[in-house]
């Protein structure tokens, strides 16, 4: 249904104004190492360095894994805002919270504007609210609707 979209500048924007992109593998507000553009997971380890040519490349793996889940989670169309917005939200929290959240439920059952109000309870982490998760999820909202 969504087949034909494709995550676009603005939804590229979006991520790398949140995430920044940090050459040295570092460890996030809750512990998780973290290098590049947002990047996680085992292959991260403290000391690691790379490029950014890597970060660039890395980054376009990881959003094809949010697109692909946002793909095949959404069962209702979505505006090219909203597929960007929940691309990052997938990436950033994983695919895992989206096909757990509310806001899916609300986006799936055709309420596009309850879904919407659902982004700003997504701005904590390890318990606490983090100022950083409070403007990305704003600025998600704000793709979202436009």
């Amino acid at each position: 249904m969504n087949d034909d979209l494709q995550y676009d500048s603005t939804g590229i924007d979006l991520t790398k104004a949140s995430e920044g992109c940090r050459l040295t593998a570092y460890q996030d507000s809750v512990g998780v190492w973290t290098i590049g553009i947002g990047h996680t997971g085992p292959d991260v380890y403290d000391g690691m360095t790379i490029t950014e040519d890597d970060a660039a490349i890395i980054l376009l793996r990881d959003i094809s894994s949010a697109e692909e889940a946002v793909k095949r989670l959404v069962t209702v169309p979505l505006t090219q805002g909203q597929f960007d917005a929940l691309v990052d939200f997938t990436f950033n929290l994983g695919q895992g919270n989206l096909a757990s959240s509310t806001l899916l439920r609300k986006l799936n059952a055709g309420d596009a504007l309850g879904a919407s109000l659902e982004f700003d309870r997504w701005n904590k982490a390890g318990g606490k609210v983090l100022a950083g998760l409070t403007i990305r999820r704003d600025s998600e909202e704000k793709v979202f609707v436009s």
